[in-house]
């Protein structure tokens, strides 16, 4: 065929063509998903009614321990709820009814206004994995993270069309001080992106710096008016609030700042490994988080989180892909529905190593299930490895890679006059191919997405092009883009006060490494 001879006689120079026109395409990704498709109901009311009923069971007779944080036990006592010592209990239907002042969707603006992201409804956010220690890649294998490594991961996500947000401890820097590393780390936010991006939460006034550092970005008037950062925060489940968490999201919320909360739940450790169980502790302490966000400030944006995964009862290593938390993530899509609040859940998870054909298999089935649960904020979208030890230079890539794949997924079928593609009928008609009609060359260049990481060249074009293996061309790739990315523009004024606000508040404490 003509086509297949061209493409020979193209070789690696037609194929970058191709490459190239497909980023020119990709470079037009929306700012945030819309999804065209339905939420995915596995459970009827009646389903609802009962893990509702079980969580409010929970409150109702083994309560939350708020640790450490009077000031959440004396909110809570002031809105009616039974408080003795640090134990929090409530009465059937009050923590729903603080809930509903919580904003049903929100924007989070970045400080490029055509980056800021809609959370809720319809809308979908993909960001970078969080937390992990370790780094690593093809050629330098494991290895403790390092602000260099951080930086890394920001540019990757700020070049990236398919993720919509900056994240936020994308990898923890341990070469600097555990008490100044996050004004470092939003720092490099800031300057090495103009996409929305995490705070810190590992300390109340931690937070503060981290929201203090965007009023210097964005004006303190308008931060006190909207949404320019988030705040992941993990209850220290089985149904504990400690202060650093419980702190954190105070001083977010007091700000008017998004507060994610997050119950983290392996079954069989944190949580009951019945699924039902699961499910409706996660509900309870994840409604108590988002309830208190509405004391401190009422309209506050929040997003309720579920992080519900599975364990090797024999090993007590955690498990992700399975098909138990896939079930969760559709439930707990459901029942934020029901509350009427954003909701975060799912990520492309893994207890793989390297990134490989687990990796992939895995990721892919842990995501999916919270694209069809109508997931509004999906952290851990891109890198994570090893349960979230490691993140994965080469795993970041095709992860971001696939992300592009659910872009075109959530957008559904398009059912316009071209879609349906009547001139190419009647131009080809019957027993003909269509191949090289009008209609095919009009929508050449859109008609399939095409991931820029698989391989689907001949076996002889793939062979004398080095015989590459996906987590090769991924090691290429990051490499390329980070050669090439360069930082967006920022103010000289405020890169010159954001620098004077961290020497001024490093200057101030001696370096802390625990």
């Amino acid at each position: 065929m003509d086509e297949g001879t061209g493409r020979k006689r193209g070789g690696r120079a037609g194929r970058e063509g191709r490459r190239s026109r497909r980023s020119e395409v990709k470079g037009q990704a929306p700012a945030f998903i819309t999804r065209a498709i339905p939420f995915y109901e596995i459970l009827g009311e009646e389903g609802l009614d009962r893990i509702e009923t079980h969580a409010e069971t929970i409150l109702q007779e083994i309560g939350v321990e708020f640790r450490g944080d009077d000031e959440a036990l004396r909110l809570f006592e002031a809105a009616g709820a039974d408080v003795e010592g640090p134990r929090v209990r409530f009465e059937r239907g009050l923590v729903r009814s603080l809930i509903a002042t919580t904003p049903a969707r929100f924007t989070q603006h970045a400080r490029n206004p055509a980056r800021s992201v809609e959370i809720g409804g319809p809308h979908t956010v993909f960001a970078p994995a969080y937390g992990s220690p370790f780094v690593r890649d093809r050629e330098g294998g494991r290895r403790y993270a390092s602000i260099e490594d951080f930086r890394n991961f920001v540019r990757l996500a700020y070049a990236s069309p398919w993720l919509h947000h900056s994240g936020g401890t994308i990898c923890e820097p341990v070469d600097l001080p555990v008490n100044k590393r996050h004004l470092d780390m939003v720092y490099a936010h800031i300057r090495c992106s103009d996409k929305p991006f995490i705070g810190s939460v590992t300390a109340p006034e931690r937070a503060e710096d981290s929201i203090a550092m965007c009023r210097i970005v964005f004006g303190e008037r308008f931060v006190d008016e909207n949404c320019v950062i988030l705040g992941n925060i993990n209850t220290n489940s089985p149904l504990v609030f400690d202060a650093a968490m419980s702190g954190a999201l105070r001083a977010y919320a007091g700000a008017n700042q998004c507060t994610v909360v997050v119950p983290f739940i392996l079954g069989g450790a944190m949580g009951p490994v019945t699924t039902a169980g699961a499910i409706a502790q996660s509900h309870a302490e994840a409604m108590v988080g988002v309830a208190l966000t509405q004391l401190v400030r009422p309209g506050a944006p929040a997003i309720y989180g579920s992080f519900l995964s599975s364990m090797s009862l024999r090993s007590g290593a955690p498990t992700f892909g399975m098909p138990e938390p896939a079930l969760a993530s559709l439930v707990v899509g459901q029942l934020a529905r029901r509350l009427g609040v954003p909701m975060r859940c799912g990520g492309s998870l893994t207890a793989s190593k390297v990134a490989d054909a687990q990796a992939a298999q895995e990721s892919a089935d842990a995501l999916m299930p919270a694209l069809l649960a109508g997931a509004n904020f999906i952290l851990h979208a891109a890198g994570w490895l090893e349960g979230g030890l490691v993140m994965g230079y080469e795993k970041f890539m095709l992860d971001a890679d696939h992300l592009g794949m659910m872009h075109v997924f959530m957008g559904g079928v398009n059912l316009d006059d071209n879609g349906f593609a009547l001139d190419g009928f009647r131009e080809v008609g019957p027993g003909q191919h269509f191949f090289g009609c009008a209609h095919t060359m009009a929508n050449y260049e859109t008609a399939f997405h095409t991931p820029e990481l698989a391989d689907n060249d001949s076996f002889e074009q793939w062979r004398d092009a080095g015989g590459h293996d996906a987590e090769a061309r991924a090691h290429q790739r990051w490499k390329q883009v980070l050669a090439a990315v360069e930082s967006p523009p920022l103010d000289e004024g405020i890169d010159e006060a954001l620098r004077e606000f961290i020497a001024r508040k490093k200057s101030a404490m001696p370096d802390s490494w625990y």
